[in-house]
Parts: structure tokens; C-alpha cells; sequence
């Protein structure tokens, strides 16, 4: 008589496919051109499995394979979207114009306000915020590290801000949508 095959427990289902890592990892670098990514889809895909060892009917180097091709379709749909949908944002973006009547409600004495800050915190933040330059351009041009690029624009932004709170007062908590101020203060220059 046959003896029934009796299924393998999930430690043994992880040691078989622990022993194949560098095969799997291999397979999957091989289509997605990339050490770190395909590191990732195989951790992914055998954390995924091991949830699944008692659906296994038949080898599991087999079926894990072919877990790991709809590992890397799965990935690759979802890039594909994400990339259609940052081109469409990048489209909208470029078709967008300022708009100059929100251009003229914004208030009229942050462009004071900046010129009275450090010069370096004036020059990032009218390179990277009025000019659109990208920090990691920016930096090159001044010759700093990025990081520490996104360190003075930030520190930039957030001396504007106090000084925007402390010389307009209510209107900068709101955008300045209303503002009132009429400029800044002689106090605020300083």
C-alpha cells in the first residue's frame, strides 16, 4: 500500500528556500537589474510564502519561482503606474502659470522680510523657493553638501516664519491671505 506524503512543516519549507537565496536573488536581479531591489522582492516574496507553506502541492523551489516572477510583474505594474502618474503631475505642473492676482494677495513685505535675514538664508531661500532651483543645484553652486543645503534652507524658512509672526502678526498664521499689515514694521527690519 501508499503511504500518504505527508506535507512539510514550514522550518523545512524555510530551509529549502533559505539554502536556494543566492539562486533566487540571482534569478530576480537578472530582470530587474537592480542588487538592492531584487534583495528586497525575494525578502518580501519568502516573508509572503511563508504564510502560504500549506497551499504547496508540489516543489517548493518550483512554486516559490513562481511567486517570485508575480513578485516582480506585481512591482513592475506598480512602477509603471507610479510613473504615469508622476508624468501627469509633472504635465500639469508645466501647463500651470502663476496665477498674479494670488500673486498680489500674498503679502507685500515678505519680500522685505528676506532681505533683512542672513544673506545665505536670503540666497537659498530666492534660489530654491522663487527660482525653483533643486537643493541638491543649489548646493553645488555655493559648494556645500546637499544635507546641509537642506539644512539652511530649512533653518532659512523657519527665521522667515518668526519673522513673519512677529512683524504681521494674526495675518502670517492665516497665509497673509488677508493681509493687513501694510508692510513691515520699522521694528521688523532690524
Amino acid at each position: 500500500m501508499n503511504q500518504p506524503e505527508s506535507q512539510p512543516t514550514t522550518g523545512e519549507v524555510a530551509n529549502v528556500l533559505v539554502a536556494s537565496h543566492r539562486e533566487f536573488l540571482a534569478f530576480v536581479e537578472r530582470r530587474v537589474g537592480d542588487r538592492a531591489l531584487a534583495e528586497e522582492i525575494v525578502q518580501d516574496a519568502m516573508v509572503r510564502s511563508l504564510e502560504h507553506v500549506g497551499e504547496i502541492r508540489e516543489s517548493a523551489i518550483g512554486w516559490f519561482y513562481r511567486v517570485l516572477r508575480n513578485s516582480i510583474i506585481d512591482r513592475a505594474r506598480r512602477a509603471a503606474t507610479q510613473r504615469t502618474r508622476l508624468e501627469a503631475l509633472a504635465r500639469e505642473l508645466e501647463t500651470t502659470q502663476a496665477d498674479p492676482e494670488l500673486q498680489d494677495v500674498v503679502c507685500r513685505c515678505i519680500g522685505e522680510l528676506v532681505a533683512t535675514l542672513k544673506p545665505e538664508y536670503a540666497d537659498a531661500l530666492r534660489r530654491i523657493d522663487v527660482e525653483g532651483t533643486p537643493v541638491k543645484d543649489y548646493a553645488e553652486q555655493v559648494g556645500i553638501s546637499s544635507s546641509n543645503a537642506g539644512v539652511r534652507v530649512f533653518r532659512a524658512r523657519e527665521a522667515l516664519r518668526k519673522l513673519l509672526v512677529r512683524c504681521c502678526g494674526a495675518c502670517s498664521t492665516h497665509g497673509c491671505v488677508d493681509c493687513t499689515c501694510g508692510g513691515p514694521a520699522p521694528h521688523c527690519a532690524s
